[in-house]
């Protein structure tokens, strides 16, 4: 069984290379990050391409955790990608053919460091993932492309890393059921598609429902919110929503994306939470899952501002809430 060797050995390859960060508590929260995440990128796109890079200063400047004991993940193989992939797909992104019209479904201009960044940041959510069945929770500096599509790009998202992680760790036996649980303000179109006929990959999308894409796909639940809802009435549907499923559920792993355009000051969001609803989100979630012993796998998903630096710091409003939740 060739497929089932080459996930073998990439979990080994993994293990070896990712070393937990020195923590003096007992539980330490592993973080990944690779120099790759930020390529060089025309500065007036409205991706903020160099919020990961800022990301990573932010929480080296806060003291959250200094940049050697980040963990720096393999790039993905393309056998691993092709668990939720079209290989065809595949092989025309990172040789740089796409379509025009595959052009404009993503809007980012194609680049070998930009496909190099992107095989890079799904290894890092899967290394991510492999932390947090070791740990109980980590968290990647990027991740959350839920809008790249079996065979299409589209919405910044090349290749889908909720999905990916989800048939690999279901390919290998490393689980049984997964939760993915995306907060991100758009739907996550691309992951509902592709894993639609993988029943033990449940698929919750909490989105604005005016929003990006405008044809929305099937989640197993979908939790439309109406515009400009704010901190309470959303906390309260988190709550309620993760008390219901996850004892309906019982996962062995929940996949976390943590998008902040859900902010009042996000450029594509439409909802009105502050960096306290944030925070609470964030600790909610994390404390759902732990208590309930189902590891959790934070990705930051969305996040759209002029102001890099102040998008940046909502960003790291997740792994400062993960610290606080496992006390390292």
């Amino acid at each position: 069984m060739p497929a089932i060797m080459q996930l073998a050995g990439y979990t080994a390859t993994m293990a070896r290379s990712a070393l937990a960060p020195r923590c003096e508590h007992p539980m330490p929260l592993p973080l990944i990050y690779h120099d790759d995440y930020s390529p060089e990128f025309p500065a007036e796109h409205r991706f903020p391409m160099d919020k990961f890079r800022l990301l990573r200063d932010h929480l080296v400047d806060s003291g959250l955790v200094s940049d050697q004991d980040l963990l720096r993940p393999e790039i993905c193989p393309n056998d691993i990608l092709a668990l939720a992939h079209d290989r065809d797909y595949i092989e025309r992104y990172m040789n740089g053919e796409l379509s025009r019209e595959d052009q404009r479904r993503l809007g980012l201009p194609w680049s070998e460091a930009l496909a190099r960044r992107t095989v890079r940041a799904v290894g890092g959510s899967l290394l991510t993932a492999e932390m947090a069945l070791q740990h109980g929770v980590a968290c990647h500096l990027a991740g959350g492309t839920h809008h790249a599509h079996y065979d299409h790009p589209a919405g910044f998202c090349i290749f889908n890393d909720l999905a990916v992680i989800s048939r690999y760790l279901l390919e290998a036996g490393r689980v049984h059921r997964v939760l993915i649980f995306d907060c991100d303000v758009h739907q996550g179109d691309g992951t509902a598609r592709i894993l639609h006929d993988t029943p033990e990959a449940i698929t919750v999308s909490l989105h604005c429902e005016q929003n990006f894409p405008a044809r929305k796909a099937d989640s197993d639940w979908d939790i439309p919110l109406p515009r400009c809802m704010d901190d309470a009435a959303y906390l309260k549907v988190v709550d309620d929503a993760l008390n219901y499923l996850l004892p309906l559920y019982r996962p062995d792993l929940v996949l976390y994306d943590a998008g902040v355009d859900v902010h009042k000051d996000d450029a594509l969001g439409y909802l009105q939470l502050t960096d306290e609803g944030l925070a609470a989100r964030d600790e909610q979630v994390l404390r759902h899952c732990l208590g309930r012993d189902i590891p959790v796998v934070g990705v930051i998903g969305g996040g759209y501002s002029k102001d890099r630096q102040a998008l940046a710091r909502r960003h790291g409003i997740l792994h400062h809430s993960a610290a606080r939740v496992v006390g390292c």
